[in-house]
């Protein structure tokens, strides 16, 4: 058993760690590879602190890991499950190299009471703060019937940044006066590596405004897809926008061979939508 810190050699190391500990429990889906590809090629990731991801390898195969989130302060632990002996280890990792100056906090599947128990026993204590998962069955075709005046686009999230820029800043309810958008720093996202544009499924209205999108992440690795993100400008709500480019994305990933589809959320959206609870998480922090 070997522990290394993470470099950008390992990333598809770690991909497929992720891959294969969601293969049979999805307990820990909450963290999957889309969600990490997400996160490493966010503008706000902080790539120069990428070597204080902990690795645990075994024969050269990854098997564990403690993978900070967004922000410092949180993350992720987690090892296969036949190396369970290794999570208290993780944790000590975690709250050394990984804390802000409030400590460190994670999210732990409240169906893995031996986790919580390895938690609680490390001195962590639970929090309010949750997480939900929801799962909706693929197996269906999808209604994505669009409103008379709209239509599917497939830009790009890189080459027209300001567009999504502007539906994200709308949609994610900050308001719609453009001139206070355009203050802020308008930041160009990178590429992801496994990014298929043909599953990032816009709307535009009869003006040729991005109105709605939804992105989903698909590994022929796996049989499910992982939503993110999903965003509709309030004066284009309530119109079935949102459900038609959702559906639309959904029926491209099935045809791809994806069989399930996973969102962070508790949303009564999603339960419109199909989606049921799949699991629930619990935060736990140390200080």
């Amino acid at each position: 058993m070997n522990f290394k810190n993470f470099t950008e050699d390992d990333y598809e190391a770690v991909c497929d760690f992720l891959i294969e500990l969601n293969a049979c429990d999805t307990s820990h889906i909450n963290w999957n590879w889309a969600r990490f590809e997400w996160m490493y090629e966010h503008p706000e990731f902080n790539k120069d602190l990428l070597d204080s991801i902990g690795l645990w390898l075994d024969d050269g195969k990854v098997v564990g890991a403690a993978i900070y989130d967004m922000y410092f302060g949180e993350g992720f632990c987690g090892v296969l499950p036949e190396y369970k002996q290794l999570y208290p280890e993780l944790l000590d990792y975690a709250c050394a190299n990984l804390k802000d100056d409030s400590g460190f906090g994670l999210a732990v599947c409240d169906d893995n009471t031996d986790e919580i128990d390895m938690v609680l026993n490390k001195s962590f204590t639970s929090d309010e703060q949750t997480e939900n998962i929801m799962e909706l069955d693929l197996e269906r075709e999808f209604d994505a019937t669009l409103p008379e005046g709209y239509r599917f686009v497939n830009p790009d999230p890189v080459e027209d940044v300001y567009e999504f820029s502007w539906l994200f800043w709308q949609g994610f309810d900050h308001g719609e006066d453009k001139a206070e958008f355009e203050k802020e720093e308008i930041v160009t996202p990178r590429q992801r590596k496994h990014f298929n544009r043909d599953l990032c499924v816009s709307v535009r209205n009869s003006e040729g405004e991005l109105v709605s999108t939804c992105g989903l992440w698909y590994s022929p690795k796996t049989d499910y897809v992982y939503v993110e993100p999903v965003c509709t400008i309030p004066s284009h709500r309530g119109k079935g926008v949102a459900r038609a480019v959702i559906h639309e994305a959904l029926n491209r990933a099935k045809k791809l061979g994806a069989k399930r589809a996973f969102v962070i959320s508790d949303m009564d959206f999603y339960t419109g939508l199909g989606f049921r609870n799949k699991h629930h998480y619990t935060f736990y922090f140390h200080s």
